[in-house]
């Protein structure tokens, strides 16, 4: 069987960053490169990254379909919202789940996994 028409961008021996299929883009769980214990700074360094991958698979925050949110600790959730609804300004929110979740690295904070359209 012909996986020509699966793309994958990002590979490792363990996941891809984003799968393309159909047209839609899935992005894998996307986690800080910043370390520092401020969930701000966290979000905003995973939504860049969000932004930097949904380009490269010619789609952008405009084209979301669903959103996935892992908060580690849900006193976080008002900061998380308020700029989640700053980064979709002027765009038609995705269907969204939050979940409070231990996350693999004991100093991330909050993990996003998005699903777009491409353009």
């Amino acid at each position: 069987m012909s996986h020509a028409d699966i793309q994958k961008i990002n590979s490792t021996e363990v996941m891809s960053a984003a799968t393309i299929f159909n047209q839609v883009v899935y992005l894998s769980g996307q986690v800080p490169k910043i370390t520092a214990p401020d969930i701000e700074l966290q979000t905003k360094d995973i939504l860049a990254t969000i932004d930097a991958l949904l380009a490269q698979a010619n789609s952008d925050k405009s084209r979301l379909l669903s959103a996935q949110l892992y908060v580690k600790n849900l006193e976080d959730f008002p900061a998380v919202n308020a700029i989640w609804i700053e980064w979709l300004k002027g765009c038609v929110t995705p269907s969204r789940a939050t979940i409070q979740a231990d996350l693999v690295n004991p100093n991330w904070l909050i993990e996003i996994a998005v699903t777009a359209a491409q353009k």
